[in-house]
């Protein structure tokens, strides 16, 4: 007699997963024999630079790093991660009660959910955006309520039009800037007006800053922690991984509002036991050389969002050009769903792209591309694309 296995409730609840589709094209676009060239996922192809590697191979000897480390974080770490705002943003930061370790920043998206939403909590979300945001809500029984992010708006969310009794019982806001997938920045003005609507109704603001060093054109994106007030109102969630392209290190740190910080702490403590410590040092290495081996990489991938951009405009496409972020937000052709167009750009051209309404029903009608393949490969989509009958 077999066992019967019933997942919990809140797997089986969640969204179906519309990338799966992709996936089974993929397979069998490479069992054919097929060279794709794959944009679908944000992964930074350059390696990790030689200086973070080099310290984290020194410090995985130390015996000393072999223990469980502290959920929190190296002091260490807390403190390079507290000292690189101060250097980055101006922001000052305590890094005792001000600053947590991440085993990667999702990571820590997810257990703030479990820190702060109970069943039943409303929780809004700026949408398309990262899948981790909602279903941690999702999981802990709170409900998403979803802020679409639309172009005539610069796909900045229109906080006036959340409903009066929906904004007082909200908990928690989520915004990302520079965003994942649209590509927008966010200026100070907007920020503003974040601050004041969560000192108006009470809402604590999650701010994702994963992208704020991929600008281009001397462009510098801002923290959202710069603007007076912030701090009493907001928590921000930043990541190595695109920043020293460290994606597989699973390294990052959430900042901000002490009572914040410290549930997110509590939660982690309760759920994880950090990061390895010889990957916190490599970590306090990068944060410490901060911009003299990131820019490299920002050239590169400005160059790269040129040649992608150009190539696209070229052969009909409607996008713009990103200042920040390595994703391109491509409208779909007149009379194309996001998931048609993807399927046509494999299945015909052998190009992986990523639907808009993977991240949320208001990406319906764009297209995720990223940069994140050397510039002859990127040469080669729009000549691809070229030949395709859209």
């Amino acid at each position: 007699m077999s066992l019967s296995i019933k997942k919990a409730k809140r797997i089986n609840a969640l969204p179906p997963y519309l990338f799966a589709e992709i996936d089974r094209r993929k397979r069998e676009a490479s069992a054919r024999g097929v060279d794709l060239i794959d944009l679908g996922i944000g992964d930074p192809d350059i390696p990790t630079p030689a200086p973070i590697v080099e310290k984290l191979i020194e410090c995985a000897s130390k015996p000393a790093n072999h223990r469980y480390p502290s959920s929190s974080g190296m002091p260490e770490f807390r403190e390079a991660a507290a000292h690189w705002y101060r250097r980055r943003f101006n922001v000052p930061l305590d890094p005792g009660k001000e600053v947590v370790s991440l085993i990667g920043s999702k990571e820590g998206i997810g257990n703030m959910a479990v820190a702060f939403v109970d069943p039943g909590d409303i929780v809004l979300v700026a949408s398309p955006c990262y899948p981790v945001y909602h279903i941690g809500t999702a999981f802990n029984g709170g409900k998403n309520y979803f802020l679409p992010l639309k172009k005539e708006n610069q796909f900045l969310p229109d906080l006036d039009s959340i409903p009066v009794d929906v904004a007082k019982q909200a908990k928690l806001l989520w915004i990302n800037y520079p965003n994942n997938p649209t590509a927008a920045v966010a200026d100070r003005a907007f920020f503003q007006r974040v601050i004041d609507f969560a000192n108006q109704n009470n809402v604590i603001v999650c701010h994702d800053a994963a992208y704020t060093e991929m600008g281009y054109d001397g462009y510098r994106p801002i923290s959202f922690l710069e603007l007076e007030g912030a701090k009493q109102v907001g928590i921000e969630f930043h990541s190595l991984s695109k920043t020293f392209n460290m994606t597989g290190w699973r390294i990052g740190m959430a900042v901000g509002n002490a009572d914040l910080v410290a549930g997110l702490a509590q939660a982690k403590s309760n759920l994880d036991s950090g990061i390895f410590q010889a990957v916190q040092e490599a970590g306090i290495e990068a944060l410490k050389l901060g911009d003299k081996i990131v820019e490299p990489s920002r050239r590169i991938y400005q160059e790269r969002r040129n040649i992608l951009v150009d190539g696209l405009r070229a052969v009909g496409l409607e996008c713009e050009k990103p200042r920040a972020t390595f994703y391109v937000w491509v409208t779909a052709p007149k009379g194309m769903s996001s998931a048609e167009f993807t399927a046509k750009l494999l299945d015909e051209a052998g190009v992986v792209t990523t639907p808009g309404n993977g991240f949320g029903a208001a990406g319906e009608g764009y297209v995720r591309f990223t940069v994140c393949v050397d510039k002859e490969r990127l040469k080669e989509v729009a000549e691809r694309i070229r030949q395709v009958k859209i």
